[in-house]
């Protein structure tokens, strides 16, 4: 599946200057001849045009309009001159349509629009393993994302790997305010930057809040002692792999089960149970209702597990189901994907 609809830029200057171009040559031709018979045999400007259109298709009507010796010399020269022209812009046009520049160009301009329409989506920085990971399960979730990186082979093959049908992307980079835009960080709910180095990582999330200041960005640690530098640059959240595995080998060794529990959820691509998050926003109908009620708000076959008090920022485990939900509350939920995600929409609505 080929959906990396990228031209190089200076292909697609390349390609206009020659559409230009053929354009110029043909009207010039065009104008040339109908001047000339115009001007040789005394006709109108229609039957000019006529006369120059069917000289140079070849198509051997005859005379239209009467040539004596001086107009017909004209219509040789005209011939000869101008069916070159005619064939070296049949050829230019034949060119960009084979090469598919053309097609590219109109599927990029329908991909850019598409990332105009967008609200509250995702932004990847970088396609590679991690990258593939985070848009995966954005995937799989059903969460609008864009992805930015600079290859656009590795963008083809993370769109090959997903088996998306059209996995909207930006080649560039992304540390660039212009690319940024172009994946609408303006309108973005939050960016994930997971380039290949720390330094690039802290100037997508320096320069995805200089943008969108009310995003979340999540960044990716790679060496020690930079984690807070990170936090100054922007970042909501750092995340250190290194770390990260480390407590998941000994979780592995300690907990199986528990851990087994987890990557069935994550791994198996039957299954869409997930562990969420609910936001409960001002003037949600929920606010003031106990937590008893979800369950007849559409959360059947879900469980509470959590919830993230505003006031305290601590969590409540196990909460009890009178307690009445408040505005900002964060319920961390566990279910089957579409369950939760259409609880969501009636927690905003």
């Amino acid at each position: 599946m080929k959906i990396s609809y990228n031209v190089p830029v200076k292909e697609i200057l390349e390609m206009r200057r020659r559409l230009y171009e053929v354009a110029a040559l043909m009207s010039a031709v065009l104008l040339t001849g109908t001047t000339g018979y115009v001007w040789l045999s005394k006709c109108s400007v229609f039957d000019g045009l006529y006369m120059t259109v069917i000289t140079l298709a070849t198509v051997g009507y005859g005379e239209t309009v009467p040539l004596d010796q001086a107009g017909r010399a004209f219509t040789i020269l005209l011939i000869l001159g101008g069916i070159g022209v005619m064939t070296y812009a049949f050829t230019s046009l034949t060119s960009i349509v084979v090469e598919g520049h053309l097609s590219v160009v109109l599927r990029r301009r329908r991909m850019e629009k598409e990332i105009a329409k967008l609200t509250g989506h995702y932004i990847v920085c970088g396609a590679d393993h991690s990258g593939g990971v985070i848009s995966a399960e954005l995937h799989r979730t059903g969460r609008p994302f864009v992805v930015i990186d600079r290859d656009p082979e590795t963008v083809q093959r993370l769109a090959d790997r997903l088996g998306a049908e059209r996995m909207l992307h930006v080649i560039g980079d992304a540390t660039a305010d212009e690319t940024l835009k172009a994946a609408g960080v303006e309108r973005a709910a939050g960016v994930f930057a997971v380039l290949a180095t720390d330094q690039d990582n802290a100037f997508v999330a320096l320069s995805a809040k200089g943008l969108n200041a009310s995003l979340r960005v999540v960044s990716r640690q790679k060496e020690l002692g930079v984690r807070e530098k990170l936090f100054r640059s922007g970042a909501d959240n750092v995340v250190n792999p290194s770390y990260i595995g480390g407590l998941r080998m000994a979780s592995e060794m300690i907990r199986p089960a528990t851990v087994g529990f987890l990557d069935s959820m994550m791994r198996d691509k039957g299954s869409s149970f997930r562990f969420e998050e609910i936001d409960v926003p001002q003037g949600s109908p929920f606010v003031g209702r106990r937590l008893s009620e979800l369950k007849d708000a559409g959360a059947a076959g879900t469980l509470l597990v959590a919830v993230l008090d505003p006031e305290t920022g601590k969590y409540e485990i196990n909460p009890d189901c009178k307690r009445p939900i408040k505005a900002g509350d964060a319920l961390v939920m566990l279910g089957e994907a579409p369950r939760l995600a259409d609880l969501r929409d009636r927690m905003r609505s």
